[in-house]
């Protein structure tokens, strides 16, 4: 069996170069062939890239290009995960969406009005509607973003109106906070249909966010059932083979879907749970396929 795990061209770090040679080194203990491919490496080009010599039986699309994504499946080739997934994934607006449409439980949340670049966000209406509902403090996302870069906490509508400010152009929503879960959450990884291993990630330096990138800290965690289930039924939900599932604690002590990762950066993972999911990854797709 042969694969590509297909990269983003430009993004190029330790970090993720890490990931990618689990995956790899993974592939060869279970005799798949697997060919590391940078995105520009590809004809963007849906005639061209169904005039290729020779194409793989799968592709570990471990990117976000959405448009390259849906070029490779209408030329046949299976992705894990699939392009409707990731982008599910990666926009929290459509990954909310989704959650709602399937009655998953997560934080109560606004979605901000489109805007354009150049065009200046001057009504704040929106958002003080949002602010009366949510109260303060309340949590803003941007709609793409990784290790909690993106994500901000505004205690009060002078420090909101500054975050927006500096979002600009780009598309953000509006949370409510969960105070309960604050500094701390849970990462349940899920391959498959089923939970692989999970951590309780918690912040020691009083950041609301509990992400390790951050400098967080983990400990192996057990899940209960109705945490199992809901991050079950979340990877059902938005068409995932594997995901990283962060579930936040809700004041009644019921979880709430903070994010769902296509892409998971499972290092932390695998160093605290001693599970390398990319293994699990692997013998999914060769199970999938058959």
């Amino acid at each position: 069996m042969k694969g590509w795990l297909i990269v983003n061209n430009f993004l190029k770090s330790g970090k993720f170069d890490e990931i990618y040679s689990y995956l790899l080194q993974a592939a060869g203990k279970y005799s798949v062939e697997l060919e590391l491919v940078r995105s520009g490496m590809l004809p963007h080009s849906v005639s061209a890239l169904k005039n290729l010599s020779e194409r793989p039986d799968f592709a570990l699309f471990w990117d976000k290009d959405i448009v390259l994504a849906r070029q490779l499946e209408i030329c046949g080739l299976r992705l894990f995960n699939r392009a409707s997934a990731v982008e599910k994934c990666d926009n929290k607006a459509y990954t909310y969406i989704e959650l709602d449409k399937a009655g998953i439980p997560f934080p109560e949340t606004y979605i901000a009005p489109l805007t354009f670049e150049g065009v200046p966000v001057d009504d704040l209406g929106f958002a003080e509607d949002a602010a009366a509902r949510l109260g303060f403090p309340l949590v803003v996302k941007e709609l793409a973003g990784s290790f909690g870069k993106q994500v901000y906490l505004a205690e009060n509508m002078d420090a909101l109106k500054g975050i927006i400010s500096g979002i600009g152009c780009k598309g953000f929503l509006l949370q409510k906070f969960a105070a309960s879960s604050r500094g701390r959450d849970i990462r349940v990884n899920v391959v498959g249909g089923k939970v692989i291993c999970s951590m309780l990630r918690y912040s020691v330096a009083g950041d609301f966010r509990s992400n390790v990138t951050l400098g967080g800290h983990a400990l192996p965690y057990d899940l209960n059932d109705e945490q199992t289930e809901i991050s079950l039924r979340a990877c059902e939900a938005l068409g995932l083979d594997f995901a990283g599932v962060d579930l936040l604690f809700g004041e009644d002590g019921k979880p709430l879907i903070c994010e769902v990762n296509s892409n998971p950066h499972f290092k932390s993972s695998l160093d605290v749970t001693g599970h390398d999911l990319s293994e699990y990854i692997i013998k999914h797709v060769i199970d999938t396929l058959g």
